[in-house]
């Protein structure tokens, strides 16, 4: 539930939507934009369907502001000439530096988020990745959704145990080995489709989804692009090598 915020102060701009942002200033140039224009009044809308922030004041992300946050953009772009606005948060810089070099990942990170905006998706309250989730997160919501589908987890555990392999894809990790009893049939599971790959008529395989450990699977989700299952474990068995 959306609760309004009596105070003046909105939140901080999330991943998600300097994502959004940034895909609009390649789009459509700040310069050539007003508060009025139907492109800025949509990403306005958009924004305040995010199911991100439950509080918002009466100016949370008008078209006021969709409009200075795409003009913090300009003064990282060397392709502009004039002059941004010089007082952008440390996220813009951030993102930025992460998608304006690849546009084609970032429309495709963007129509994602966009995709996702009106499904009902449950968060963890305190999941320190959610914030860190390069994509922001909605898809980080989405993502871990997917690596939740009950029947199909327990599924590929079932087909992991009967061919006596309910261990680590990557490092072999065994929790019933290392913890008894407290570990038997233990595992967390990975979904091995970017992100950037969803689509929202796509449903989740048994094939999709891979057994790992808790470690591993923090590592699968720390770089872009992903790496993929023999990425990780030639990491792991070329840094084994080493110590």
């Amino acid at each position: 539930m959306v609760v309004e915020n009596k105070s003046k102060r909105n939140p901080p701009w999330q991943r998600d939507e300097v994502i959004l942002a940034l895909d609009l200033y390649f789009r459509r140039h700040p310069k050539f934009l007003k508060q009025s224009d139907p492109l800025v009044v949509e990403l306005s809308q958009l924004l305040n369907n995010l199911p991100i922030h439950k509080e918002r004041s009466a100016t949370f992300r008008n078209p006021s502001s969709v409009l200075k946050k795409l003009w913090n953009f300009a003064q990282y772009d060397p392709t502009y000439h004039g002059v941004g606005l010089m007082r952008g948060a440390r996220m813009d810089k951030t993102i930025w530096d992460e998608f304006a070099g690849d546009l084609e990942y970032l429309q495709c990170v963007a129509q994602r988020i966009k995709e996702g905006a009106d499904l009902e998706l449950s968060s963890d309250a305190g999941d320190d990745e959610e914030t860190e989730f390069p994509e922001g997160r909605v898809l980080y919501r989405l993502h871990k959704s997917r690596e939740r589908n009950g029947r199909l987890i327990e599924l590929a555990k079932k087909r992991a145990k009967d061919e006596g392999r309910l261990f680590c894809a990557i490092c072999e990790f065994d929790f019933a080995k290392a913890y008894g009893p407290l570990g038997e049939g233990y595992i967390e599971c990975h979904h091995t489709v970017p992100v950037s790959k969803y689509d929202e008529n796509s449903k989740t395989r048994l094939e999709d989804l891979a057994l790992v450990c808790s470690n591993c699977h923090r590592m699968l989700h720390r770089k872009r692009p992903w790496l993929n299952l023999t990425d990780l474990k030639g990491i792991y068995l070329r840094d084994e090598r080493l110590r």
